[in-house]
């Protein structure tokens, strides 16, 4: 009985906060009507993907869809569309040319692809060169390699063994695991459905992290022509790249580095290691971008209307930047589309909002949430300071969407156990459309903590989790074909809903107590 307790109290809680919002109904049917018969998601992420590129931070594919974004806002009806500059940043980068090929003992083309901010390879025509397979378990060890590698091609011995997956690669959640999430007490991280890391595996890849620096600081010392790498997390030719180099500013360009697929490394491996000599052909090219060290994010406004309200601000946002090594299809065009699209239906639909509405598409957040994390220091407070400027008090709430394809299943509160209720009202009519969980569960590793940070009410939806994690974020398959267009017409009717609802409100959404001063964590 006294473990009931809780829960009945949370239902009438529930009924009572429930009780009280107004729900335009009008207003929601037709925006669902506009987001399913007609529905502009895959185009806005088309021009995001196929049409960008790639969109790493302050490259040139960042800047061909931020600029797209901003003029699209436009035309869609925002006003105060522009590219607005959060910070220094670094420097840009992208790959030009890669092409890697096992040319002896026989002939075979390998899958690889640049890590970001590396170098490239020896002069202007293809660079030939026999792998130097090295034996490492620490710094001393690697010691022996010194003057041993400039020139070379150079790969490190893995342990890895490639084993079949008996897992399907796509997953939506069980009803029994939003049960869980519903009923969870709070204080707990809410997760996509993976497998988590304990604290030896923790601990175990720290130390591959650092062993990996140490490394990185010997090849800068050491120029080699090449540096092979893999990720043993993924196979079937699924290659998981990120960064090989620095961004900073001043920071050394070191050397060519690739990324292979673990069945080409592997190969290779047992090759070089049985004594077979080893050839490979190699060209790859890169580029930095240095005249343009800032960073910026795309932000555009539906003004408020309600004279008392209108300088009060609802925000919606995801990061648009990505990695590499595809086009960024699921991390996280799919969430700057949905919230393109969220304001779009608004605007077609000819809501007058109480409250202005603004969304933001962030850069810098694969490095760090660098995007939001300035902007909210810029307009709002500094998390290692506490002191609040005139904009904290005005914004209602913002909202985020960042973990892949999925359809929104509900809300994560962050520990803001008082917006429950509302957001369960808020949902209701979207219950049979597979969204009605509300967890008081925290989730990291994205743009909203930015602003929960500072005390302002930040949430992450619940998606399902499909083949995010293992098989297209961060890899080259993360490309527009593993979108899902219901998927995405769902999520946008529901964010464009809830943020019209958050402008509406008489009251702004409840606040959690303040964050103490500290250094924002990272993630």
């Amino acid at each position: 009985m006294r473990k009931l307790f809780p829960l009945l109290f949370f239902c009438c809680v529930t009924l009572l906060a429930s009780a009280q919002e107004k729900l335009d109904v009008d207003v929601i049917n037709k925006i669902k009507d506009e987001g399913t018969k007609n529905s502009k998601v895959m185009d806005i992420a088309f021009h995001l993907t196929d049409v960008s590129g790639p969109r790493l931070t302050a490259s040139p594919g960042f800047m061909r869809a931020a600029n797209w974004a901003k003029e699209e806002l436009g035309k869609i009806g925002l006003v105060n569309a522009n590219l607005e500059p959060w910070g220094e940043f670094g420097k840009g980068w992208q790959q030009e040319r890669c092409y890697v090929a096992m040319i002896s003992p026989y002939y075979v083309p390998l899958m690889a692809i640049p890590r970001a901010w590396t170098g490239s390879t020896p002069g202007k025509k293809m660079f030939t060169g026999e792998i130097v397979l090295v034996k490492a378990k620490d710094t001393v060890e690697l010691m022996q390699y010194s003057g041993k590698l400039k020139g070379k091609i150079v790969m490190v011995w893995s342990p890895a063994v490639l084993k079949p997956s008996f897992e399907p690669n796509a997953q939506r959640y069980a009803d029994s695991s939003l049960d869980k999430m519903a009923r969870a007490a709070g204080g707990q991280q809410g997760n996509r459905p993976r497998a988590q890391m304990d604290s030896t595996q923790r601990a175990a890849m720290q130390g591959r992290q650092a062993l990996q620096r140490k490394y990185n600081d010997f090849y800068n010392t050491e120029k080699p022509a090449l540096v092979l790498t893999m990720n043993a997390s993924g196979n079937e030719g699924t290659i998981f790249v990120q960064n090989g180099g620095s961004y900073a500013k001043d920071a050394e360009e070191g050397p060519a580095m690739v990324m292979l697929s673990s069945d080409d490394y592997l190969r290779l491996q047992r090759l070089a290691d049985a004594g077979i000599k080893v050839e490979l052909e190699a060209d790859v090219k890169t580029e930095f971008f240095k005249d343009d060290l800032q960073g910026y994010n795309v932000v555009a406004e539906i003004p408020g209307t309600d004279p008392v309200l209108k300088d009060e601000l609802v925000m919606l946002g995801g990061h648009l930047d990505s990695w590499h090594g595809a086009t960024g299809a699921t991390d996280n065009a799919a969430g700057c589309a949905v919230m393109m699209e969220a304001v779009r239906i608004l605007k077609a639909i000819g809501v007058q909002p109480r409250r202005t509405i603004r969304i933001a598409l962030w850069s810098g957040e694969e490095e760090g949430l660098f995007g939001s994390r300035n902007y909210v220091k810029n307009h709002f407070a500094d998390p290692a300071k506490m002191e609040l400027k005139p904009e904290h008090a005005k914004v209602s709430a913002y909202f985020n969407l960042d973990n892949g394809s999925g359809k929104i299943r509900g809300v994560y509160l962050q520990g803001n156990k008082n917006a429950g209720p509302i957001f369960q009202q808020w949902l209701t009519p979207f219950n049979d459309m597979g969204a009605k969980t509300i967890t008081i569960n925290n989730t990291g590793g994205t743009d909203h903590q930015s602003f929960d940070a500072v005390g302002i009410p930040g949430f992450q939806f619940i998606q399902d989790a499909l083949e995010y994690d293992t098989r297209t974020h961060h890899t080259n398959m993360d490309t527009y074909d593993h979108l899902v267009p219901d998927d995405l017409k769902q999520a946008a009717v529901i964010v464009a809903t809830f943020v019209y609802n958050t402008a509406q409100r008489d009251e702004k959404i409840p606040r959690k107590d303040l964050p103490k001063p500290a250094q924002p964590r990272g993630f």
